[in-house]
C-alpha cells in the first residue's frame, strides 16, 4: 500500500489515479493526524509525502511530520513533493531521511519511475556472491578483480541496474568509473538504447548547453544549422556525466532543471523537449565538501545520488593487480601479435608492492609501455623498472634518445615527467613549458597515469 499524505482533495485523488491504473493499492490522509493514526494501524510500502498543508508554506508542519513518521518506522521510504521554488525544504527532507523528491507539477512518468525505483530497491536484500556467481547473473566481462570489496560493488550495481535510480560513483581518477558505469547500463532494461558518455571536465561553460541540450539554427554566430544534444542522443538509454564535480555553478541550475523535470530546450529554441534518460555521474572530488565550501549546489548534489557507489583505489586492493596485469598482458598479444608474451612470477610479486597513484589506468600504461619498450617475451621485474620512471636528467642538461628507440607517446611521457619534477607539479607552469593548456596537460596526465594534485 502506498500512502498519499497531502491536504488537497485534488492532488490526492489525481496521485491516487495514477497510482491504482499502475496496480498499486493506495490509501489517503489529509493531515498530519491523519496520517500518524493510519501507520499507528497499519504498515505503507511507500509514503508520498507534501510538505506543505493548508495556509502553511514554511514547510515546517510537513517536515515535522517527516520527523514522526522515521520516529515511528525509519524503514518506510518517503518521498517529497514540493514546488520548485521551494527545493530547499526538499533538500531538507532529505537529510532527515528522505528518499527522493518530486516538484510540482510533476511528470506523471518521472513520478512513477521514482516510485517503482525505490519500491524495487527496498525489496531487494543485499547477498554475498562469489565471481562465478555473478558473472552467471550479470554481464562484468570487462570488469577485472576478485577482491571482496569489489564484489560487494559489483553485487550493489547487478541489483540497482535493474532499476532507473540515479546513480553516483566516486573514486580516484583511474579506478574504473567509467566502466563501472557502462556495466550499469548493459545490465539494464536501456542496454538495447544509447549509452551517451559526457566529459564535463572538458566542455567550457559557454558550451554547455549547445553540448548537452543542442542548439536551433542561428542560436549563435557559428550555428549554421541544428545540432542535437547529449541528452537527445541518449533518449530511451543512459547518460554517463563525469567528472560532474567540475561544473560551475551557472550549469549546475541548468543541469538540475532537466534531471527535475526532464525537459529542456535547445539553445536558441523556446520549445520544451522532453528526454527519458537514466543518469549516472561520477567524480573524483569529494562533492559533499564542495557543498559545504558552496561550490556544488546541495539539491544537485541530492539529485544525482539515490544510489552512491565508492571505488576503491587500487593500492587497497593490491591482490588484483596481478589478475589485472595478466588481463592487460593477454589483450596486448593480441594486438602486438606477440603469442609468447608472458609476466614472470616475480614480475607479478613484484607489482603488487607499487603504489600506482593513477590506479588501473597507471597499471595499465606502465605493462604497455614495458611490453613496447622490452624484446623480451617473459617479462622480468627489470624490464619494469627500466620503463617506470625515467631517470631525470642533470640540471642544465637536455639528453635526448636516439631517434627509433622510443615511442612518439613514450617520448612525450618522459617530457611530462621531466617537465613535472623540474615545476614541482605546478600544473599551470608545467602547460605554459610544454606549451600546451591546461586542460590538454591534465588530459595527458590522465592518460599516461601520472599523479598530480588539482590546483583550486
Amino acid at each position: 500500500m502506498i500512502l498519499i499524505v497531502d491536504d488537497d482533495l485534488a492532488i490526492r485523488t489525481s496521485l491516487a489515479l495514477l497510482l491504482k491504473k499502475e496496480g498499486f493499492s493506495v490509501r489517503g490522509a489529509a493531515s498530519p493526524e491523519d496520517t500518524i493514526e493510519i501507520l499507528n494501524k497499519d504498515t505503507p510500502e511507500l509514503i508520498l509525502l507534501d510538505l506543505n498543508f493548508s495556509i502553511e508554506t514554511s514547510g515546517e508542519e510537513g517536515m515535522n511530520l517527516l520527523q514522526r513518521i522515521r520516529k515511528l518506522n525509519a524503514a518506510i521510504p518517503v518521498i517529497l513533493i514540493t514546488g520548485w521554488g521551494t527545493i530547499d525544504l526538499a533538500v531538507k527532507g532529505m537529510k532527515e531521511g528522505a528518499r527522493d523528491f518530486i516538484t510540482k507539477p510533476w511528470q506523471n512518468d518521472y513520478l512513477l519511475q521514482s516510485v517503482k525505483t525505490i519500491l524495487n530497491l527496498a525489496q531487494q536484500t543485499p547477498q554475498s556472491a562469489s565471481r562465478r556467481k555473478l558473472e552467471q547473473t550479470y554481464h562484468f566481462e570487462n570488469i577485472v578483480g576478485e577482491d571482496p570489496r569489489l564484489l560487494e560493488i559489483l553485487e550493489t550495481i547487478g541489483r540497482v541496474s535493474a532499476t532507473d535510480a540515479p546513480v553516483l560513483i566516486t573514486g580516484e581518477s583511474g579506478t574504473g568509473k567509467e566502466l563501472i558505469a557502462e556495466a550499469i547500463h548493459l545490465n539494464s532494461k536501456r542496454k538495447s538504447k544509447p549509452f551517451i558518455k559526457v566529459n564535463l571536465g572538458g566542455i567550457s561553460s559557454t558550451l554547455f548547453e549547445s553540448e548537452l541540450f543542442g542548439h536551433v539554427r542561428g542560436a549563435f554566430t557559428d550555428a549554421k544549422a541544428d545540432r542535437i544534444g547529449r541528452f537527445e542522443m541518449a533518449h530511451g538509454g543512459t547518460i554517463f556525466l563525469d567528472e560532474i564535480g567540475e561544473l560551475d555553478l551557472a550549469s549546475q541550475v541548468k543541469l538540475l532543471r532537466v534531471l527535475q523535470e526532464r525537459t529542456f530546450e535547445p539553445l536558441g529554441s523556446s520549445k520544451s523537449r522532453k528526454v527519458d534518460v537514466r543518469v549516472i555521474c561520477a567524480t573524483n572530488r569529494n562533492l559533499e565538501e564542495m557543498v559545504a565550501q558552496g561550490t556544488f549546489r546541495e539539491d544537485l548534489f541530492y539529485r544525482i545520488n539515490l544510489i552512491t557507489v565508492k571505488l576503491p583505489a587500487l593500492r587497497e586492493r593490491p591482490g588484483d593487480i596481478p589478475i589485472l596485469a595478466e588481463f592487460f598482458v593477454n589483450n596486448l598479444k593480441v594486438i602486438y601479435q606477440r603469442p609468447d608474451l608472458q609476466l614472470g612470477v616475480s614480475a607479478l610479486k613484484w607489482l603488487k608492492t607499487l603504489t600506482l597513484q593513477g590506479n588501473i589506468r597507471q597499471l595499465k600504461n606502465i605493462v604497455e609501455r614495458t611490453v613496447l619498450l622490452s624484446g623480451q617475451d617473459i617479462l622480468d621485474i627489470d624490464d619494469f623498472k627500466r620503463n617506470l620512471n625515467p631517470s631525470p636528467q642533470p640540471s642544465g642538461k637536455s639528453a635526448l634518445p636516439e631517434v627509433g628507440t622510443l615511442t612518439l607517446e613514450e617520448m612525450e611521457y618522459q617530457m611530462i615527467i621531466r617537465a613535472m619534477e623540474f615545476h614541482q607539479q605546478k600544473i599551470s607552469r608545467v602547460a605554459r613549458s610544454l606549451g600546451i593548456t591546461r586542460f590538454a596537460l591534465y588530459r595527458r596526465l590522465e592518460k599516461y597515469g601520472i599523479s598530480y594534485e588539482s590546483e583550486n
